[in-house]
């Protein structure tokens, strides 16, 4: 199937972007590396009449420190956050997640931004948005605002991005050195969507964890955080009983979601085994 006829424009600013949202609204879409819309446009399952290519906006690239935090731009692709020295050294747990997007050639023209927006929730980044506390920086034409990434994803496929803002890139607070991470997938053949996973990260001072952040994908409608497992752990020195007490209020507490291969109860017991793997990694570091 081909997609329908739709007119294109190469955008060079972000205020024309704006412009051109605020003027053709649902009739328009936004084009970053495609991986996901064109085949959305080739199934028919989006007709938009104009293309909005922001490709060229320098705005939207870039990973630098900025104060306290580390700044991804939205424009900013799956490879040059798996290679990227600030990211290995301020938020290690990217580059641990993105080798598990796709495959390399997926990954060189994927974007950042454009999985946080997608919103899908078997994917990597808007889980390890979260698990890293990251702030979405979004634009309209009535000026900038910023959405906790915990606040980002509401159902599925869908975002607290208006339809006529633009994701400019995320802060994301500078890991130290008492940072521990473990990023976990379970997929039937690597690149595959996972049919579980859990991007934890949390601060280590000897045996006990603080600043928790355990956060699933792929087992619900949105990336989902395990809160009572994080409370549990919290300030506590882990060991085999707390991880097995971590463990079952994570499956208690978290309602899975079957898909056509898996059933709820079956993901449902993954949570466990995922939480329980990424416990006993983080505390052997």
């Amino acid at each position: 199937m081909k997609a329908a006829a739709f007119d294109y424009i190469k955008a060079q600013s972000v205020p024309e972007v704006l412009a051109l949202m605020s003027e053709h609204g649902d009739d328009a879409r936004l084009m970053a590396g495609g991986q996901t819309l064109l085949a959305t446009l080739n199934m028919r399952l989006s007709e938009p009449q104009l293309l909005i290519d922001i490709t060229e906006l320098t705005e939207l690239k870039g990973i630098e420190i900025i104060g306290e935090h580390l700044w991804v731009g939205a424009l900013v692709t799956h490879t040059e956050i798996e290679n990227a020295a600030l990211v290995k050294k301020y938020a290690p747990i990217l580059c641990a997640a993105a080798p598990h997007i796709a495959h390399r050639a997926i990954r060189n023209l994927g974007t950042w931004g454009g999985s946080l927006v997608y919103g899908d929730p078997a994917a990597e980044w808007p889980a390890c948005s979260i698990a890293v506390n990251a702030t979405m920086v979004v634009r309209g034409l009535q000026g900038e605002r910023r959405i906790l990434a915990s606040d980002f994803f509401v159902d599925l496929y869908t975002t607290a991005l208006a339809p006529d803002e633009i994701l400019m890139g995320t802060e994301i607070p500078l890991a130290n050195a008492k940072q521990v991470f473990s990023f976990q997938e379970l997929a039937r053949r690597h690149g595959d969507y996972a049919v579980a996973g859990l991007a934890a990260v949390a601060k280590k001072t000897g045996q006990v964890f603080s600043d928790c952040h355990f956060v699933f994908f792929s087992v619900a409608t949105t990336p989902v955080a395990a809160v009572q497992a994080q409370s549990l752990v919290n300030g506590q020195a882990v060991n085999a009983e707390l991880i097995a007490a971590a463990v079952a209020a994570a499956r208690a507490e978290i309602e899975t979601m079957e898909d056509i291969t898996n059933s709820a109860a079956a993901k449902s017991h993954l949570v466990g085994v995922l939480l329980e793997r990424a416990l006993k990694k983080m505390l052997a570091e």
